[in-house]
């Protein structure tokens, strides 16, 4: 048994699987699953897991070369919006596009994870950069 870290099953194995330029979206309770794309629904009741903590978990083990974000996290909930900028590595280029676009996008993704949060545009596309 894992003692400490991530140890849900397929997030771990979708972790694992991840190369470079792959994407992965963490996201609120109710972003939509385009078809096709694989679903980690980690959220079990509103606001748990939220979505900072999964994201700072999800942080410390992937290499990511970008983030990409909704224009309306910047003006819908810019507190919580800062606090996850906070989160992600120093320097770390960041994009941001229309929710309807960024939706558009979480097609081509790995998979979405996700969450219990209840706070409006609290969804992130993480491209994954090389360890080496």
């Amino acid at each position: 048994m894992i003692k400490q870290g991530i140890f849900h099953p397929q997030l771990l194995r979708v972790m694992g699987e991840l190369r470079h330029r792959d994407t992965l979206v963490i996201g609120d309770a109710g972003l939509p699953i385009p078809k096709g794309v694989e679903r980690i629904d980690l959220g079990w009741k509103a606001g748990s897991p939220g979505y900072l903590e999964v994201l700072e978990e999800i942080l410390k083990y992937l290499v990511v070369e970008q983030a990409t974000f909704a224009e309306e996290a910047k003006t819908v909930s810019p507190e919580f919006h800062k606090k996850a900028l906070s989160l992600l590595p120093e320097n770390l280029p960041l994009r941001y596009i229309p929710h309807t676009e960024l939706k558009k996008e979480s097609e081509s993704a790995k998979a979405i994870i996700l969450t219990g949060e209840f706070t409006g545009y609290t969804n992130v596309i993480l491209t994954c950069g090389c360890a080496y």
